[in-house]
């Protein structure tokens, strides 16, 4: 278990200070070219690892490929700072959730900022494949790169009481993320009661009364603690945490052209390493948060029917404010097409 305690999964906006003054990607005299990655990814996480690997193939690649420096642990500050980072070329790379990249293009909270959107992860990966087109266009639009695209299984809701309809949760004070004021209203709106803190206010928050029910990954509940506090999980879908690892086109243009395939495929491979080992440490992280006491509460069709309503709800709502309109229609056009094939796409 302490193990698996230290793979916390990079969540956005973990609010870690701290911004190292980092070299350009080139420096006078270099031959190779250096390229800056930050990640929230801990140090000796697979995530981390993965990117090692990533790092040791960049450095083999035709024509000296690049030198990879990875900054783990939010060295470089919470998403949001590694994003300005990017833009002020004192970082060239990061590995980011949805949250961050939605800085960037807010086209890409059409992968994570709907609940119950997706029933399955063949669903997601469907949308997200046909998806992946347009929103690299509109990254590369705004000078980045995708060098690979990762998932980490679902985020769930975790309470101190026992929330099995959305009207129990009408009773709760949920964590929301500061500065999402469109979410916060969202919610009002609709009977909920959000409260915005930051991330590193979870636990006080739930240990005074302040909140009582969070949504989050497993792997970040069971790293934090978060189900020593918050006992009892809803095992409900509710939506898909989504990332991927973006470079500077600058950056990315100043390594060898005759590299960057090569590159570019061994980082194919790492975000298929990465998304692999950390949809099995999602579900290796909820078995260890029960050995420890936690209550997975299953819920009836009926119950899951009345938590599919209430999402559905707030779509209205979450079309033009939360996602862009264009992307919140296109992903509910490609779910009909997916299912009325059968799921065989």
């Amino acid at each position: 278990m302490k193990r698996l305690c230290r793979r916390v999964l990079f969540v956005a906006a973990l609010a870690l200070a701290g911004s190292a003054s980092l070299t350009s990607p080139l420096r006078a005299g270099e031959k190779t070219v250096r390229i800056n990655l930050g990640t929230l990814a801990p140090r000796g996480s697979t995530y981390h690892q993965s990117l090692q690997v990533l790092a040791e193939k960049w450095k083999q690649a035709p024509a000296g490929g690049a030198r990879l420096v990875i900054y783990p642990d939010g060295t470089q500050g919470g998403e949001t700072d590694m994003v300005r980072l990017m833009r002020v070329r004192t970082l060239h790379a990061a590995l980011l959730t949805a949250v961050g990249l939605a800085e960037i293009e807010p086209g890409v909270a059409g992968l994570q900022s709907l609940p119950m959107m997706f029933r399955n992860l063949d669903e997601f990966g469907y949308v997200n494949d046909q998806l992946r087109p347009m929103l690299e266009k509109r990254l590369a639009d705004k000078g980045f790169v995708v060098l690979f695209w990762v998932d980490a299984g679902w985020v769930r809701y975790f309470s101190k009481e026992a929330m099995l309809t959305p009207e129990d949760m009408k009773r709760m004070k949920v964590f929301v993320w500061a500065g999402n004021t469109a979410q916060v209203d969202i919610m009002k709106k609709h009977g909920y009661n959000p409260v915005p803190l930051e991330t590193g206010e979870i636990l006080p928050g739930l240990q005074t009364g302040l909140i009582n029910a969070v949504p989050a990954p497993p792997v970040f509940a069971l790293a934090t603690q978060i189900d020593t506090r918050a006992p009892h999980m809803l095992d409900l879908h509710w939506a898909p945490l989504v990332g991927a690892c973006v470079i500077k086109k600058e950056a990315w243009e100043k390594i060898p052209a005759e590299a960057r395939e090569t590159m570019l495929k061994a980082a194919a491979e790492a975000g298929k390493e990465i998304r692999s080992n950390s949809r099995k440490e999602s579900d290796d992280s909820v078995t260890a948060m029960k050995k420890r006491g936690l209550t997975v509460h299953e819920l009836t069709a009926e119950q899951e029917a009345k938590w599919r309503a209430g999402a559905e709800e707030i779509y209205p709502d979450l079309r033009a404010k939360i996602v862009p309109a264009d992307i919140f229609d296109e992903v509910q056009r490609l779910l009909r097409e997916y299912r009325g094939a059968g799921g065989r796409k």
